[in-house]
């Protein structure tokens, strides 16, 4: 036993001793790294400075993949999250030389690239005949550059491409954003033209990009979007043109959208169309003023396009309103009382018929005021005929309409049906009747509808 006892002090006593030696070298370890009691031992040269760090310059971070370059990456992600980009490994380069390359399937990433492709792309119809590509391609980055709808310097489109045969041609512009601007030209006039811009059949929104476009003033689209100032115009006759109907319509604002319906075989009016103003707030007034007016053996049947978004106010409460928007100015085709109102008296009102420019030559007035008065004399007693002419620096009451007094109201009322929708100097006739009292003291410058 004390044999034992003294083994077990030995083995103890070098435990100890082997403890001190490990706790010594560390002390003098941390001493040396410039702990408590230690620093830099004296006469050490001092460590030589660190070398800043050069920044790596990334192969694949924000770089852009071929063939979307000009959309942000969250449109990129948005993209992929949709399935139109396929997810493509990283490049063998980034895994070593020793990796495989993983198998990219190409017929799956070539139809991303003509998704890409075809949203920068624009259908453009009606183009003049004998139009060469170079000149399409001016005129469109001429207007893009005025318009300021360009989203970089330089020119937005970058090729054309003409079918002679259809008369048809392709746009590509450079960038997405800029094709969407572009879609504002639609209806804008080329050469005599009025040009239709319409996305490829196959194009497919990209998620993540704004599909609304910019607006353009001066130009009537020839799309009009479902939205509740659509309006319907139905009953229009077979010979009215599509410039003659806008002439109409523009009587009360500017328009933002026109379309007039015609069949796809023939190219013949179907009669019917469609519209929308620019100020919404005058839709209401467009409709009460046009609803019902005789046009020829027709009468228009104007309301709302959008189901359940018909105004439940009547037409005719809106018909103060839509008389006082008119205050006869010098425009020849601008509409006082252009409620047409239907109650006939002996004064007939004949509008968009002769301009200003028409009425200053005394020969031409003289020709005129003969050819209204023998044409209304075929259908009545005509008793006094009156046109207001221009003054020069005068605003002048009623220009640009035409008066005509008959013997009796059942002889206005025959007038006014036969000569609605007629064509005077290729324009389309639109009547009206009159208050005899104001006329008596030509007084045009009221607009109130006659009761």
């Amino acid at each position: 036993r004390d044999h034992r006892d003294h083994r077990d002090r030995d083995r103890d006593r070098d435990r100890d001793r082997d403890r001190g030696r490990r706790s010594s070298g560390r002390r003098d370890d941390f001493r040396h790294r410039g702990g408590p009691g230690g620093g830099r031992r004296r006469g050490s040269p001092p460590p030589p400075p660190r070398r800043p760090r050069e920044k790596r310059i990334s192969l694949y971070w924000d770089i852009a993949p071929t063939g979307f370059e000009h959309i942000t990456p969250m449109q990129y992600k948005a993209l992929q999250a949709s399935g139109q980009v396929p997810a493509i490994g990283p490049p063998p380069a980034a895994l070593g030389a020793s990796i495989a390359p993983l198998p990219v399937n190409s017929a799956v990433v070539a139809p991303q690239n003509q998704v890409m492709r075809q949203a920068r792309r624009l259908y453009v119809g009606n183009i003049p005949f004998g139009v060469s590509e170079d000149e399409m391609v001016e005129f469109f980055n001429n207007k893009l550059l005025e318009c300021q709808l360009n989203t970089a310097p330089g020119n937005p489109v970058l090729a054309c491409q003409i079918n002679l045969d259809k008369n048809f041609a392709f746009v590509e512009l450079r960038s997405v954003e800029e094709t969407t601007n572009c879609m504002a030209f639609d209806g804008i006039e080329f050469q005599g033209q009025a040009l239709k811009m319409r996305r490829p059949k196959d194009y497919q929104p990209l998620p993540g990009i704004e599909a609304g476009g910019a607006f353009v003033p001066g130009v009537v689209s020839t799309v009009v979007p479902d939205t509740i100032n659509k309006i319907f115009i139905g009953g229009v006759p077979s010979y009215l043109t599509e410039d003659q109907i806008k002439d109409l319509l523009v009587s009360f604002g500017d328009l933002r959208a026109f379309n007039l319906v015609k069949d796809s075989v023939t190219g013949f009016s179907k009669g019917y169309a469609f519209c929308e103003y620019l100020d919404s707030s005058i839709t209401d007034t467009a409709i009460a003023g046009l609803n019902g007016m005789q046009l020829g053996e027709k009468k228009l049947i104007v309301q709302r396009a959008s189901v359940g978004a018909k105004n439940p106010s009547s037409y005719m409460a809106t018909a103060s309103a839509a008389a006082a928007m008119f205050a006869g100015g010098a425009s020849g085709v601008n509409v006082v009382n252009m409620m047409a109102s239907t109650v006939p008296t002996t004064v007939l009102c004949l509008m968009n018929m002769v301009s200003p420019e028409e009425l200053a030559d005394d020969e031409e007035y003289e020709e005129i005021c003969e050819d209204v008065r023998e044409e209304c004399g075929k259908h009545g007693r005509v008793v006094n005929l009156h046109i207001p002419r221009p003054l020069e620096g005068a605003d002048v009451p009623g220009l640009g309409k035409i008066f005509v007094q008959f013997h009796s109201v059942s002889d206005c009322a025959t007038a006014g049906t036969a000569l609605a929708g007629r064509k005077f100097a290729n324009r389309v006739v639109v009547t009206s009747y009159f208050d005899p009292e104001r006329y008596a003291n030509r007084d045009f410058t009221s607009n109130e509808p006659t009761e």
